[in-house]
């Protein structure tokens, strides 16, 4: 176990630096309008035993939302990661996160703002999806 403010489970931040946890607080005091409206949604994925994180760093990289249980990140992108240079590093950090074993997805802040049912519906078919039994082992 390792002591950040409370214990937690070391394994779920894959190596992040202390620093990079101090860079997440600050990031979840100020977080985007869209980010506080999927923020407030994911909240009804706990009583299921979802529950996600926000602005949880893994290794170099501080996802908006992560679930340890099932190991889905889901980033809520806005206009900055519309350009190619952009798109290209968000693949990258994708890959990055995926060789973890971690499942990303992406939604655009438009989507979350002006659809956030069927940002949600997404969601739960992918939280449906990865706790599937064979996936988590049980039933072999």
């Amino acid at each position: 176990m390792v002591y950040i403010g409370k214990s937690v489970e070391r394994d779920m931040y894959y190596g992040a630096k202390p620093d990079l946890f101090r860079l997440a607080e600050r990031m979840r005091r100020k977080p985007t309008t869209a980010e506080n409206i999927l923020w407030k949604r994911l909240r009804v994925f706990r009583r299921d035993g979802f529950i996600f994180r926000r602005q949880h760093p893994i290794e170099f990289f501080i996802a908006d939302f992560y679930c340890h249980k099932i190991k889905l990140v889901i980033e809520v992108d806005g206009e900055i990661h519309s350009s190619e240079v952009s798109v290209e590093y968000d693949d990258s950090r994708s890959g990055e996160i995926e060789r973890f074993g971690i499942k990303v997805i992406r939604f655009k802040n438009v989507e979350v703002l002006n659809n956030v049912e069927s940002v949600i519906g997404e969601v739960r078919l992918i939280i449906n999806e990865l706790s599937s039994p064979s996936l988590l082992g049980e039933g072999d």
